[in-house]
C-alpha cells in the first residue's frame, strides 16, 4: 500500500486525464519518467518495482543488450518505454525488457515502439502477476510477439512462450540443465538458476560464461 501511495503522489502535481483519451493524448501527458500504460483509452498507472524486481531486470537486460550489440542483432529497451500494439487492441504497453531486431528497427521512435517487438520479457511482482499472465499473454499472442518470457521471482518460475505457426504460443522448457535457448535471438542462453541466486551472480560472470568476455 505504500508504494501505491507513493506512486499516487507523483502525480498529485499533474493530474490524471478525465475519460477516454487517445493515443497520442496519452503520448502527451506522459514523459519519460511517466510509467504508466495506455489501455483502451485510459490511463493505467504501474506501481514502482520492488528490489528484488530490479535486480533480475538488470542482470537480464544487461545479458541480453551485450550479447545482442556484440551481435549486431538489433537492440534491447527497457522500461519505462512504451510498445504500442496494433491498433485493434488498443494498448501501449511498457514491458519491462523488450527486444528488437534490425528489421524492427524501423519501428522505433522517440518515445515509443509502433507494434510489436520479436521479444518481451516481464518479470511479475503480486500486483502485476494477473495482469502479466492474463491479459498481456493474450495481447502479445494476438500482437504477433514471437518469444514472450515470464518470470516471477517471488515463486522462482520461468515460463517461456514461444509463438507457434498457428499464431498460437506453445511452452518451452529449459533442457536438463536448466539452459533456455531463445529462437529470437540465435546463440542466445540463459541459465535460468542464475535468476534465483542470493546474491544473484554478476554480470561480468555471466557474460563470461555466455562467451561474451
Amino acid at each position: 500500500m505504500g508504494r501505491i501511495k507513493e506512486t499516487a503522489a507523483v502525480y498529485e502535481t499533474r493530474p490524471l486525464p478525465e475519460g477516454k483519451i487517445t493515443f497520442e493524448e496519452f503520448l502527451a501527458w506522459c514523459d519519460e519518467d511517466t510509467w504508466a500504460e495506455w489501455v483502451d483509452g485510459e490511463v493505467v498507472i504501474l506501481t514502482p518495482a520492488a528490489r528484488k524486481h530490479q535486480k533480475i531486470t538488470a542482470l537480464l537486460s544487461t545479458l541480453l543488450r551485450e550479447f545482442v550489440l556484440k551481435q549486431s542483432l538489433g537492440d534491447v529497451l527497457t522500461a519505462p518505454f512504451l510498445v504500442r500494439l496494433p491498433e485493434s487492441l488498443r494498448r501501449g504497453r511498457e514491458p519491462d525488457i523488450f527486444y528488437v531486431s534490425n528489421e524492427k528497427l524501423p519501428l522505433l521512435k522517440e518515445t515509443y515502439m509502433d507494434g510489436p517487438p520479436d521479444l518481451i520479457v516481464e518479470i511479475t511482482s503480486p500486483e502485476s502477476l494477473a495482469r502479466d499472465r492474463g491479459e498481456k499473454y493474450v495481447e502479445y499472442e494476438a500482437a504477433g510477439v514471437k518469444e514472450y518470457w515470464l518470470i516471477d521471482p517471488d515463486r522462482r518460475q520461468a515460463e517461456f512462450y514461444r509463438l507457434a505457426e498457428e499464431g498460437r504460443y506453445r511452452t518451452v522448457h529449459p533442457n536438463e540443465e536448466g539452459i533456455y535457448r531463445s529462437e529470437v535471438i540465435p546463440g542466445f542462453w540463459l541459465q535460468v538458476s542464475w535468476l534465483w541466486q542470493d546474491p544473484l551472480p554478476s554480470a561480468i560472470d555471466c557474460l563470461k560464461e555466455l562467451g561474451l568476455i
